[in-house]
C-alpha cells in the first residue's frame, strides 16, 4: 500500500500549476517586448514609447550590440533572439497543461521544468550581461531591455521555486555550469563585436567608422542624385545601421550624401534639426518631404527618389 501511494506521487507532476501559469503570463509578455522591438528594427511598426526617453532606447537597440547579423539591407536584431526566448518559455510552460496528454503528462512535465529551468538560466544571466553594457559601454537608459532583464530573472527564480525539484543538487550543478558558460560566452561576444576594442578603427570621439567599401558608377550616380534632390540621411555615429547604410554605398558616394548627424556628442551635431524633424530612429532618410526609417536596399532609395540612372547596385 505503501508502495503504491509512492508511486503515484512520483506519477504527479511536483511542480506548480499555478508558477506555469504565471510564467507563461511572463512569457507572453517577454514576447510582446522582443517582438514589438523586432518589428520596429524591421520597419514593420511604427515609433515605440520609450519611458525614459526614445533617445536612450535607439542608442542601445541600435548600438553593435543590438544586432547578431547583418545582410543586404536586412539585419537579425539581437532582440529576435530574446522573441524566441520567450516562445519556448511559453511552450514549455503551458505545454503539459494542454488536455489529451495524460499518458504522459508526468515525463512531459518534468521534462518541460528542465527546459524552463535551462532556458531562464541563460536568458539571466546573459540579461545581466547586457545590462552591464548598457550601463558601462553604451551609457543609455532603454526602459524595454530593463524589462527584458526583469523578466527574465523572475522567469528563473520562479523555475526554481516552483519546479518540485527532489533533491536540488543536480539542479545547482547543472544551473552554476551552465550561468558560467553563458556568461563566459556573451563576455566574448561583448568584446569581440565591442567597436571599442584594440585593432578596430580608430575616428576620433564621435565620429562615424570609416566606410570600407567601394562604389561603382551606379552607386555614385544615385548619391548625388539623392543630393540634388534633397535627399537627406539623418544618421548618429554609434548607429550601426547607419554604418550598414553607407557601406551599402561605398566611401566615394558616401562622401556625396548629405548626412545630418543627430547624436548630441558627434561631430558636426546638428541635433535640434533633428528634434524639429521628430526623428526617432536611425538612419531615417528625408526623400520628397516624408521621412522613412531604417536601412534601405538601394533599389528602393532609386525608386523612393525617382531616379532614372544605371542601377547596377
Amino acid at each position: 500500500m505503501a508502495t503504491t501511494r509512492l508511486t503515484s506521487r512520483r506519477r504527479q507532476d511536483s511542480g506548480s500549476k499555478w508558477v506555469r501559469i504565471a510564467m507563461a503570463v511572463l512569457a507572453t509578455v517577454g514576447v510582446i517586448d522582443t517582438g514589438s522591438i523586432t518589428l520596429k528594427r524591421w520597419g514593420l511598426l511604427g515609433s515605440l514609447s520609450c519611458p525614459g526617453g526614445a533617445e536612450g532606447c535607439d542608442k542601445v537597440l541600435n548600438s553593435a550590440w543590438g544586432t547578431i547579423a547583418r545582410g543586404d539591407g536586412f539585419s537579425i536584431p539581437l532582440s529576435f533572439v530574446g522573441l524566441l526566448a520567450y516562445l519556448a518559455v511559453l511552450v514549455m510552460a503551458i505545454l503539459p497543461l494542454l488536455p489529451g496528454l495524460a499518458e504522459n503528462k508526468t515525463d512531459l512535465s518534468r521534462r518541460t521544468w528542465w527546459g524552463l529551468f535551462t532556458v531562464a538560466t541563460g536568458m539571466a544571466v546573459f540579461s545581466l550581461v547586457l545590462v552591464g553594457l548598457m550601463v558601462f559601454k553604451i551609457q543609455a537608459f532603454c526602459f524595454f531591455c530593463v524589462l527584458s532583464a526583469l523578466i527574465s530573472l523572475t522567469l528563473l527564480v520562479l523555475a526554481v521555486a516552483g519546479g518540485g525539484w527532489e533533491d536540488p543538487a543536480p539542479l545547482l550543478f547543472r544551473g552554476v555550469l551552465l550561468a558560467l558558460a553563458v556568461l563566459l560566452g556573451g563576455l566574448i561576444w561583448a568584446s569581440v563585436v565591442d567597436p571599442d576594442r584594440p585593432g578596430a578603427p580608430v575616428t576620433g570621439p564621435g565620429a562615424p567608422p570609416a566606410v570600407t567599401t567601394a562604389s561603382n558608377a551606379s552607386t555614385l550616380a544615385l548619391a548625388e542624385h539623392l543630393t540634388a534632390s534633397g535627399a537627406v540621411m539623418y544618421s548618429a555615429y554609434w548607429c550601426p545601421h547607419c554604418h550598414e547604410q553607407k557601406e551599402l554605398f561605398g566611401k566615394e558616394a558616401t562622401e556625396q550624401l548629405k548626412v545630418v548627424e543627430c547624436a548630441p556628442d558627434g561631430q558636426n551635431s546638428q541635433t535640434k534639426l533633428c528634434q524639429q524633424k521628430g526623428i526617432e530612429g536611425f538612419p531615417t532618410w528625408e526623400i520628397n518631404g516624408k521621412l522613412d526609417s531604417g536601412v534601405k536596399p538601394l533599389k528602393s532609395l532609386a525608386r523612393l527618389s525617382d531616379y532614372k540612372g544605371p542601377s547596377d547596385f
